[in-house]
């Protein structure tokens, strides 16, 4: 299968969160992404993206089942 590469708009969509959200994300480091071209291309490879949402649930399961107080919030 080929390699597919998310936009941040993407990225924000698949989310549901702002792209300038995923700005910051892709700005600290915390979601791997790369520049293409001129300065405002810039793409996720979905690997990454996957990777990263499995992180991001397993540390959810991990505050779950060690804090037994924590609330969860629909936003």
């Amino acid at each position: 299968m080929a390699t597919r590469y998310l936009t941040l708009a993407d990225v924000a969509e698949m989310l549901s969160i702002s792209v300038g959200q995923v700005r910051t994300m892709v700005r600290t480091g915390e979601l791997p992404a790369f520049q293409v071209g001129g300065r405002h291309f810039w793409r996720v490879d979905e690997a990454d993206f996957e990777t990263y949402v499995a992180e991001q649930k397993a540390r959810a399961r991990e505050r779950i089942e060690t804090d037994p107080e924590l609330t969860v919030d629909d936003e």
